[in-house]
């Protein structure tokens, strides 16, 4: 920016007193609407805050008006050590007992003695095959797997063959069991009787070496489980052929660990529900906090709420404290299941009284909350939607698409863009008001100078003593 000359002629019309004009005008006439911008955008922050806390509490209301909440399992044992158990959602919910009799084992086969795992499996050296068989079943021989093994062949190079041509039937290791003592181990994959799980070789070409074909020893004979259920020893026990039984209660699944009785109970996981439950106070409780301090009356500018004299913020926060008398379907309320609200409109919930609800009547419960058959006292039934679906409709009133708080946020925007193009108005205007003054302080300058130098002229030749 240039010097300015301007009141050099009079040092009276200088560019501060254009300023100091210019900003008494701006006090009058732009700081208003500064201010009032301003104010506009806090409120538009202020509302998103609103709108987070809002969605916020939608996911944890949406988290329970689901009927599928209720479905949850937990399965326990309760005595014993047999047994572990997992339940799927809406198994039923009961309890019993189980008595594991035997456990389903694998067969396995033991080589005769070799001096290392080099030792060539072939007596001459030369190439052979053999067919490895698991299950004494026609199927079972179908199935059967041919290894080929080159002359030269070794005890652990036989174990590879096996383990990459037949690992689906059969695991093969070597074992040292003392010095100079290798076996060649083949186990059965699978678990249960013999008819799936024995292992023979036939099928002999080549040398191969006797003690892995008639020297081999049964080590472990494979076996079904066997165990009873809800029944007294004397019942002939069920057989399932492996430890991992999920066909005797639909959605149940029992890994057998050892042998011995266990109860088991399977109840309605209670804990995700509570859990669920605690959110939605949680939730339900920020976004009180903050509607309280966005609306909280005041004379004092600094603690006033910046929402405090806005009807439709304040219209939705009395709407969500009164929530817990006005949703439930006519058959109760929430204070009913142990929710509550203090003096300062936080709410809590009493996990006692509801838990107490559930074990008299979960079936109520739940049709309370996400809707459902209800049975009142009289034995009369009453289809609910559900409390919180009900609060669900209530809460997505204000935060679904170009709902209340949508078109708050709209009404927010528009004023901040009027408020902007008259701040952009007044600016010009007054930049173009004070671009003609400056013209005109400089041309009353220039006459007020030229003024003075005449008055100074004829003061030199009106005064005698001029020139002495």
């Amino acid at each position: 920016m240039g010097i300015s000359s301007l009141g050099v002629g009079s040092n009276i019309l200088t560019q501060d007193v254009l300023d100091q004009l210019r900003k008494a005008d701006e006090a009058g006439r732009i700081t208003p609407i500064t201010l009032e911008l301003a104010n506009e955008n806090d409120k538009k922050d202020s509302l998103a805050l609103i709108d987070t806390s809002m969605t916020n509490l939608t996911d944890s209301v949406s988290a329970i008006k689901s009927a599928t909440l209720w479905d949850g399992r937990s399965a326990t044992v309760s005595s014993g050590t047999s047994v572990e158990v997992s339940a799927d959602s809406k198994t039923d919910i009961q309890n019993f007992s189980i008595d594991v009799k035997q456990l389903a084992t694998k067969q396995i086969e033991q080589s005769g003695v070799f001096g290392t795992a080099t030792d060539a499996i072939d007596t001459t050296g030369g190439a052979g095959s053999f067919k490895i068989q698991v299950g004494t079943t026609a199927a079972a021989a179908a199935a059967a797997i041919t290894i080929n093994y080159n002359a030269g062949a070794t005890l652990d190079d036989v174990r590879k063959l096996i383990n990459k041509e037949a690992g689906g039937l059969v695991d093969a290791t070597i074992v040292q069991l003392n010095t100079g003592e290798y076996h060649l181990m083949l186990s059965s994959t699978k678990t249960g009787d013999v008819a799936d799980t024995d292992i023979s070789m036939s099928g002999v070409t080549g040398a191969l070496d006797a003690r892995v074909t008639t020297g081999f020893s049964t080590v472990q004979t494979g076996v079904n489980a066997k165990f009873t259920f809800n029944g007294s020893s004397n019942l002939t026990p069920y057989e399932r052929s492996s430890n991992t039984v999920n066909d005797l209660i639909t959605g149940l699944t029992m890994t057998f660990k050892e042998t011995g009785a266990s109860d088991v109970n399977i109840k309605q996981d209670r804990t995700s529900i509570l859990d669920k439950f605690d959110s939605f106070v949680s939730k339900y409780n920020s976004t009180m906090t903050e509607l309280d301090k966005m609306t909280k009356p005041s004379t004092d500018s600094a603690t006033r709420g910046i929402f405090s004299s806005d009807s439709t913020i304040k219209s939705m926060k009395s709407t969500l404290q009164d929530m817990l008398n006005t949703v439930g379907g006519g058959v109760g309320s929430m204070i009913d299941y142990g929710f509550a609200l203090d003096k300062s409109g936080q709410m809590s919930l009493d996990k006692t009284v509801l838990e107490a609800a559930m074990d008299t009547n979960a079936t109520n419960v739940q049709a309370f909350f996400s809707g459902g058959d209800f049975t009142k006292a009289d034995k009369s039934v009453v289809t609910l939607t559900g409390a919180f679906n009900d609060i669900a409709t209530t809460v997505e009133g204000y935060t679904k698409y170009n709902a209340t708080l949508d078109q708050v946020k709209a009404s927010l925007t528009e004023s901040i863009s009027s408020l902007e193009d008259r701040k952009t108005t007044a600016t010009e205007r007054l930049d173009s008001k004070y671009a003609i003054m400056k013209k005109q302080f400089a041309a009353y300058d220039s006459l007020i100078s030229k003024f003075n130098s005449a008055s100074s002229m004829f003061a030199q030749l009106t005064n005698p003593n001029t020139g002495k």
